[in-house]
Protein backbone atom coordinates (compact mmCIF):
# COMPACT_ATOMS: atom_id res chain seq x y z
CA UNK A 1 0.00 0.00 0.00
CA UNK A 2 1.33 3.55 -1.34
CA UNK A 3 2.25 5.73 1.51
CA UNK A 4 -0.45 8.71 2.06
CA UNK A 5 1.51 12.47 0.85
CA UNK A 6 -0.20 15.38 1.85
CA UNK A 7 0.97 19.16 1.19
CA UNK A 8 -0.38 21.67 4.16
CA UNK A 9 0.71 24.83 6.17
CA UNK A 10 2.98 24.49 9.58
CA UNK A 11 0.91 26.31 12.06
CA UNK A 12 3.14 25.43 15.12
CA UNK A 13 7.08 24.92 15.41
CA UNK A 14 7.23 25.30 19.23
CA UNK A 15 8.19 21.32 19.99
CA UNK A 16 11.71 19.92 19.85
CA UNK A 17 11.77 17.99 16.27
CA UNK A 18 8.09 17.98 15.45
CA UNK A 19 6.04 20.32 13.85
CA UNK A 20 2.20 20.54 13.40
CA UNK A 21 0.68 20.80 10.23
CA UNK A 22 -3.13 22.08 9.18
CA UNK A 23 -3.93 20.23 6.03
CA UNK A 24 -6.90 22.02 4.74
CA UNK A 25 -9.81 19.80 2.21
CA UNK A 26 -12.62 20.81 0.39
CA UNK A 27 -15.27 18.02 0.00
CA UNK A 28 -18.80 17.83 -1.16
CA UNK A 29 -21.69 16.84 0.96
CA UNK A 30 -23.06 14.15 0.09
CA UNK A 31 -26.83 14.57 -0.04
CA UNK A 32 -26.98 18.60 0.19
CA UNK A 33 -24.25 18.84 -2.69
CA UNK A 34 -22.62 21.59 -1.15
CA UNK A 35 -18.65 22.33 -0.53
CA UNK A 36 -17.48 21.78 2.87
CA UNK A 37 -14.08 23.14 3.60
CA UNK A 38 -12.12 20.49 6.60
CA UNK A 39 -9.39 20.94 8.31
CA UNK A 40 -7.46 18.58 9.92
CA UNK A 41 -4.09 19.20 12.02
CA UNK A 42 -1.28 16.69 11.69
CA UNK A 43 1.83 16.33 14.07
CA UNK A 44 4.85 15.42 11.61
CA UNK A 45 8.25 14.94 12.61
CA UNK A 46 11.31 17.58 11.45
CA UNK A 47 14.70 16.40 12.39
CA UNK A 48 16.60 19.87 11.95
CA UNK A 49 14.04 21.96 12.99
CA UNK A 50 13.81 23.37 9.81
CA UNK A 51 10.25 24.39 9.37
CA UNK A 52 8.84 27.75 10.94
CA UNK A 53 5.69 29.21 11.40
CA UNK A 54 4.04 29.61 7.88
CA UNK A 55 5.30 27.23 5.83
CA UNK A 56 3.92 24.88 3.56
CA UNK A 57 5.12 21.45 3.24
CA UNK A 58 5.17 18.09 1.97
CA UNK A 59 4.93 15.50 4.72
CA UNK A 60 4.41 11.58 4.21
CA UNK A 61 3.27 8.72 6.55
CA UNK A 62 6.14 6.57 8.44
CA UNK A 63 6.67 5.07 11.26
CA UNK A 64 5.73 5.96 14.45
CA UNK A 65 7.64 8.74 16.14
CA UNK A 66 5.62 9.50 19.60
CA UNK A 67 1.98 8.51 20.24
CA UNK A 68 0.85 11.20 18.21
CA UNK A 69 3.34 11.63 15.27
CA UNK A 70 3.08 9.26 12.03
CA UNK A 71 4.40 11.85 9.46
CA UNK A 72 7.90 12.87 8.57
CA UNK A 73 8.33 16.15 6.79
CA UNK A 74 9.69 15.48 3.06
CA UNK A 75 9.88 18.86 1.76
CA UNK A 76 9.41 22.42 2.33
CA UNK A 77 7.60 23.85 -0.54
CA UNK A 78 7.27 27.66 0.43
CA UNK A 79 9.14 29.14 3.16
CA UNK A 80 8.03 32.22 4.79
CA UNK A 81 9.74 35.83 4.71
CA UNK A 82 12.12 35.73 8.14
CA UNK A 83 10.64 37.78 10.99
CA UNK A 84 11.75 42.16 10.52
CA UNK A 85 14.69 42.29 12.51
CA UNK A 86 13.67 43.39 16.60
CA UNK A 87 15.23 46.95 15.85
CA UNK A 88 12.38 47.28 12.48
CA UNK A 89 14.99 46.77 9.94
CA UNK A 90 16.57 50.24 10.66
CA UNK A 91 20.26 50.72 10.83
Amino acid sequence: MPRKVIVGTVISDKMDKTVTVEVKDFVKHPVYKKTIKRTKKYHAHDENNACKMGDIVEIEESRKYSKTTNFVVTKILNETPEAVEENGGEN
